[in-house]
């Protein structure tokens, strides 16, 4: 006999919490109140909190659709700070489609992209930043990435922001008070150590910044372009970059004839490189179309590594007066294994320029650590923070104003404005000062299931 559905909530949401495909197991996640009668219909027996039992998952003709294990987790002891549960069944997208339309008959609703995880911090069950390290681990295309992202969900970055932004506090109350007393302000502030108190929570502010732009760079990486003329060896050091033959190297000018990428890792950052078709005048339909499509590359470089052979003869002057100004532009000169040149760095005309040789791997080590020159990047240890742009410019707003607020110390209303700005950027990355279109913004990006 079907068991009969629950009075479900209105506001139940469910989706199918594994990615697509075939697996040996999927999960389909349910959050709301109320879910134990929810359970109940769908296994036909009483829920445990917080044990994982075996149950058969039952149609609305209390037919057996799967079988697996449910999960109940009872609010507010959950991920989402409401009643949790998990179906932890066979993963066929078949399968997973069914346990999910049941559940949509139950009374849940489709849940929207990071809806669970916009609840858990709506509940409390998580600030901002924590919240955004969940969806950073899930897309961690690196060790060190995921690493950072990791701290960040557990609430290390979290922590550092709090403990500025308690520094700003204590900071705040003391001006205020001081703000009754106009007489005796400044000596009041000078016995308080107001402006060292304001310098320590400055350097902390750097500091917190510095770190946070490292981790800016292990979540997105650089976009390296390798430009020049056909057969300056482009190809070539790409696969010495990448460790492998990822393009095809041939004597024949125009070989390269589309954009080829290749992500690496450097002191895991990555780094994507962006092999290009030679630039020349060509009249190959097709070699016209990849030239097209180097000049696209080019404009969303972050990196080029203009390539010239190795023998003191620049060449491509017209190339070079088109590449964009405004991007850090390393000249490389290739082939030193055939004019009986030395791996080396110099600077000339204020730009670097590497010799080496990209067949023997001559040279390339030198590269990589001018990429990491390049990209700012300097060792932190364990302590990169993963940051997102919003959370740079939140610390970037923050540091500004605590550095007006130190020209400000005889204005005294003017240093406490400018105190009370930059506790209300820091509160930002935690979401204690945050409007509602923005959360919005941020947790659409989310993947449907968290």
């Amino acid at each position: 006999m079907a068991s009969p559905a629950p009075a479900s909530p209105p506001d139940t949401i469910a989706a199918i919490a594994t990615a697509p495909g075939r697996g040996g197991i999927g999960v389909v996640r349910v959050s709301g109140t109320g879910l134990a009668g929810f359970a109940r219909a769908l296994t036909g027996r009483e829920p445990r909190p917080r044990i994982a039992a075996f149950a058969r998952f039952l149609d609305g003709e209390g037919e057996a659709m799967d079988e697996g294990l449910l999960l109940y987790f009872p609010g507010p002891a959950s991920f989402t700070g409401e009643d949790v549960i998990e179906l932890q069944g066979h993963g066929g997208p078949v399968v997973m489609q069914m346990l999910l339309e049941r559940c949509l008959a139950l009374g849940a609703r489709l849940a929207q992209p990071g809806e669970f995880t916009r609840r858990a911090f709506l509940n409390g069950k998580l600030d901002l930043a924590q919240a955004e390290g969940v969806a950073d681990l899930i897309e961690a295309s690196t060790a060190a990435a995921a690493r950072s992202a990791l701290r960040s969900l557990t609430g290390r970055f979290s922590e550092e922001v709090h403990r500025i932004r308690d520094g700003l506090i204590d900071l705040r109350m003391l001006v205020e008070a001081t703000l009754d007393f106009p007489e005796e302000e400044i000596d009041f502030l000078e016995k308080a150590r107001a402006l060292p108190r304001l310098a320590a929570i400055r350097a902390d502010l750097e500091g917190v910044l510095d770190r946070a732009r490292q981790g800016a760079l292990l979540r997105s990486g650089l976009n390296v372009v390798l430009v020049g003329e056909p057969n300056v060896g482009k190809s070539s050091l790409l696969n010495q970059l990448a460790g492998e033959e990822r393009a095809i190297v041939t004597d024949v000018a125009g070989t390269t004839r589309d954009a080829l990428r290749e992500t690496i890792q450097i002191e895991g950052i990555p780094l994507h490189i962006i092999d290009t078709a030679g630039l020349r005048d060509t009249s190959d339909v097709v070699e016209q179309i990849g030239i097209a499509r180097t000049w696209q590359e080019i404009g969303r470089a972050d990196v080029i590594l203009r390539l010239v052979e190795a023998d003191g003869a620049l060449g491509g002057e017209d190339i070079d007066a088109r590449l964009p100004a405004g991007v850090e532009r390393i000249v490389v000169e290739n082939k030193i294994d055939l004019h009986g040149r030395q791996p080396g760095r110099r600077e000339q005309d204020g730009r670097v320029w590497l010799s080496l040789s990209a067949k023997r791997g001559e040279g390339v080590e030198l590269l990589r650590r001018e990429l990491l020159r390049v990209a700012g990047w300097h060792a932190h240890g364990e302590d990169v923070i993963l940051a997102r742009e919003r959370h740079l410019g939140a610390l970037r707003s923050a540091l500004a104003h605590v550095e007006t607020a130190q020209g400000q110390v005889m204005a005294l209303e003017l240093f406490a404005e400018e105190l009370r700005l930059a506790h209300d950027a820091l509160s930002e990355i935690t979401g204690e000062f945050t409007a509602d279109d923005l959360l919005g913004v941020i947790f659409s990006r989310f993947c449907i299931g968290k």
